[in-house]
């Protein structure tokens, strides 16, 4: 019956266990940009939903898109992979985001705060590899944190 709930590899680590692990070296990615890793982690026709854009961006070169926007606003941004929950190849991952506003995000110019912010962000995985993923940043709370939106 065991073998109806949960996906044996040869190592013996559940899919689950090693989607878990996968975030990891994710968050190793985000915070380098990584090509490399980025190349390793996502899928070619991975597609990303970013709040705030009418189309999604694709592939590695979109997520390196993404964190390069991230950097634009907040050059040392870091994100802590806070919490993993993982069903089969869908991982739900919670994450703070650390940085300090030097560049201009959102409009908003530089104001030199720090930021903590917690994301929520939903991943589906394949063959070792990110086909999806749906983020949803506390942009509010960044906002607010910078000064840029009342609280």
């Amino acid at each position: 019956m065991a073998e109806l709930w949960s996906s044996e590899t040869e190592s013996g680590e559940t899919e689950m266990e090693e989607n878990k692990g996968r975030m990891k070296r994710f968050v190793q990615f985000i915070n380098t940009a990584s090509e490399e890793l980025a190349d390793e982690l996502i899928s070619p026709q991975a597609i990303f939903h970013v709040p705030g854009r009418p189309e999604p961006v694709t592939g590695p070169a979109g997520y390196l898109e993404i964190i390069g926007m991230m950097r634009s606003g907040f050059p040392d941004i870091q994100w802590t992979l806070e919490e993993v929950i993982a069903e089969g190849d869908n991982v739900a991952a919670r994450f703070t985001m650390r940085g300090t506003h030097q560049g201009n995000f959102l409009g908003v110019p530089p104001t030199g705060k720090k930021i903590a912010v917690q994301a929520m962000n939903f991943y589906h995985w394949s063959n070792g590899q990110i086909i999806g993923e749906r983020g949803q940043p506390d942009l509010l709370g960044l906002l607010q944190q910078i000064g840029a939106a009342p609280i």
